[in-house]
């Protein structure tokens, strides 16, 4: 068995906190970013990362007081881009992923931006068929994207993330969500 399932191989409904990234998360998050990534980001690139509070936002999500996940995003005039969202092989399938980018929706709300985008391998249809259901469309390639493989990304975006009919969306979402999930990231000072 996997970690958060049952014998029957169906996910327990578990207890998923998310809170800032921190320092005290980096070798943790570095151990799932050199799992999910060829080409993994650096320790030195985490910290510049969260050094920029304005502009960033860095979350973690812990089952059990273990970070099993993490994403990140960036904040610019009236668009957000999702800068990574990681989630440790044993953990997959646990919703663990669309915890965070419901998150990472809220904090781009919060921050008054009205799109939001992101880069994706062109392999990765696992990650593209989350960003779908959260309505992100295709709208361009970037070519040989990925350094370590030439490998292309797809540039996705979804747009009026404030309007009503998209805030019904992230609701259906996180209503079909197994287990709780308690948000400490916000809204305090960043």
């Amino acid at each position: 068995m996997t970690a958060g399932e049952t014998g029957r191989g169906e996910p327990d409904p578990i207890e998923v906190h998310l809170v800032l990234m921190r320092r005290r998360h980096l070798r943790r998050v570095l151990e799932i970013e050199h799992k999910a990534y060829p080409n993994p980001w650096s320790l030195g690139l985490f910290l510049s990362e969260l050094g920029q509070r304005q502009t960033r936002h860095y979350v973690v999500a812990r089952v059990a007081g273990r970070v099993v996940g993490y994403a990140g995003l960036m904040v610019g005039y009236e668009e957000s881009h999702v800068t990574n969202i990681a989630v440790d092989p044993a953990w997959q399938r646990h919703q663990i992923g669309t915890r965070l980018l419901i998150n990472l929706h809220s904090e781009a709300l919060r921050r008054a931006t009205r799109n939001m985008t992101l880069e994706v391998r062109m392999s990765n249809t696992a990650a593209q068929a989350m960003y779908r259901r959260f309505g992100f469309e295709t709208e361009g390639i970037r070519k040989s994207y990925y350094s370590e493989n030439g490998e292309d990304a797809l540039v996705m975006w979804v747009h009026d993330i404030d309007s009503s009919l998209y805030l019904e969306r992230i609701g259906r979402i996180s209503n079909a969500i197994s287990g709780v999930t308690i948000d400490s990231t916000g809204p305090g000072p960043q």
